[in-house]
């Protein structure tokens, strides 16, 4: 084989095998660059922050370069949180469990409007969602100078964007008189009482809308909740707070207790 034609073979390997290698390492260097994400993190603590992978850390361990926390913890953790009420004690904690999926369905959060006017717009995502309905606001406090309690870091679903409202749909919702049971509540309206609605009622944000509560919603046990205590009750039953029960198995249509008053659900 003559000299000028092998080397002209060997010249084109080495151009081919030039060509392979960039292209190789031009794909690993685009690949590197979409895995890549920056997160996104609170600012209203002095100590934590909650990103928008649902992590909580403190602030000098970010990751500096992604932003993120670390992830070795427990994701949508719910630390010091109610999961009836869905509020917490910690703002962190409250944007961290809010943005597990289980808790807060993407495609209500993204219709929810940031303030009340009607020309206000609406949140990007879900952690906008949870970082700005975890903050304070009026819902939260009494006399507009004190907490309605520890529990002040709420991020329920406003009810015109929840699911309480459906599941009221049809429903009467009446207040009964002390020491009487839904069934009897129900029964001298004319209607019955609805035992698989009494859930939909079995929220703090719900009864505050029907009962006075007196600032104190609070977990309890007993088959006569969602209730009010009423005001002459003995001092360690706690007169005037509202009730709810953190096991739903427990609610009934024919519980009742002589120091409470009822909220029922009647069709």
């Amino acid at each position: 084989m003559p000299k000028p034609r092998s080397s002209l073979i060997l010249l084109l390997l080495h151009l081919l095998i030039l060509h392979l290698t960039s292209t190789i390492s031009a794909i690993r260097k685009d690949a590197s660059l979409q895995e890549k994400h920056i997160c996104r993190s609170t600012v209203q603590g002095r100590y934590l922050l909650s990103d928008d992978n649902g992590n909580v850390c403190d602030a000098l361990s970010l990751d500096l370069e992604s932003r993120c926390c670390p992830g070795k913890g427990e994701q949508f953790s719910c630390h010091g949180c109610n999961h009836v009420s869905r509020c917490c004690n910690s703002y962190e904690y409250c944007v961290s469990c809010c943005q597990d999926p289980a808790q807060t369905q993407k495609e209500l959060a993204m219709k929810v409007k940031i303030a009340k006017p009607t020309t206000a717009g609406t949140y990007l995502s879900v952690f906008d969602f949870c970082a700005g309905r975890c903050r304070h606001n009026s819902e939260s406090v009494v006399h507009e100078n004190a907490y309605v309690s520890d529990y002040h870091h709420c991020f329920s679903l406003p009810s015109n964007s929840s699911g309480a409202t459906d599941e009221l749909a049809g429903i009467t919702v009446i207040i009964g008189r002390q020491s009487e049971s839904c069934d009897s509540v129900c029964k001298s309206n004319g209607q019955s009482c609805v035992p698989n609605k009494l859930v939909a009622l079995n929220q703090c944000e719900v009864m505050q809308k029907y009962l006075r509560c007196k600032g104190a919603c609070l977990a309890s046990i007993g088959a006569d909740q969602p209730a009010e205590v009423v005001d002459d009750a003995p001092r360690h039953l706690n007169p005037g707070a509202c009730l709810y029960t953190r096991t739903p198995s427990m609610l009934s249509c024919e519980g009742s207790h002589r120091h409470t008053r009822r909220l029922c659900p009647c069709a």
